[in-house]
């Protein structure tokens, strides 16, 4: 009996750069997406359509700019934010909400070499990445990435719009707000509680609950 081929779902990248080259990566791994182009932004596109492995030392071409969104999108509705998320979320917020008003399907990325309970929850537009683990009940909101060997622990919730980085760990039962960042290597410790628009710094050690938007590193208690 001869195996039917699966068909891969066409799928748009909206931004171009480091972490696109690593979303990449993870959504050829799922093998579930056929990627057709990458958007860019309007003031970054090239003279011509070049191959995007010339202009951004990527395997994929540029199908367009910011511009050509909703003609893009009429073609292949399924999309992905490919941006990545350091200094602050507001780039990734507005794409998301545009590309909501204009009819998109955002899809959840979870990488085959990931972990992620079958009771965690993740929502639309957010990435797992390689070596990741989301252990049982856990809440990740829309929007997310949840960056490679991220480890959330049991019974956490991570809210829209967070980027949970690199080596990062948050043991059970830790909240995170809106538009935050967890930095790479920083443990927080379990039953903490985040407010929104919080950025920790990389190797940072969270002891206690942080209540106020801003900026933190170091050893917070």
């Amino acid at each position: 009996m001869v195996e039917k081929k699966r068909t891969k779902t066409p799928l748009l990248l909206i931004g171009g750069g480091g972490h696109c080259r690593s979303c990449i990566d993870v959504i050829e791994s799922t093998e579930i997406y056929d990627i057709v182009g990458v958007v860019v932004e309007d003031n970054a596109m090239p003279n011509n359509l070049t191959p995007y492995s010339m202009a951004y030392n990527m395997p994929y071409s540029i199908a367009g700019s910011d511009a050509d969104l909703p003609q893009l999108l009429q073609q292949t509705p399924h999309c992905f934010i490919a941006l990545g998320q350091i200094k602050t979320s507001d780039l990734r917020k507005k794409i998301f909400a545009d590309l909501k008003s204009m009819g998109a399907v955002l899809p959840t990325i979870i990488s085959p070499f990931s972990q992620v309970s079958e009771t965690a929850k993740i929502g639309e537009g957010t990435i797992v990445m390689h070596q990741a683990m989301v252990n049982a009940y856990s809440q990740i909101g829309d929007n997310c990435i949840i960056n490679s060997k991220a480890l959330i622990e049991h019974d956490c919730v991570v809210a829209n719009n967070t980027h949970i980085s690199t080596g990062a760990i948050l043991n059970g039962e830790v909240s995170i707000g809106e538009n935050c960042l967890v930095g790479s290597a920083t443990i927080i410790k379990q039953g903490i509680e985040l407010a929104d628009e919080v950025t920790v710094g990389a190797g940072s050690l969270v002891l206690s609950s942080i209540t106020n938007a801003g900026t933190y590193k170091g050893i917070i208690k």
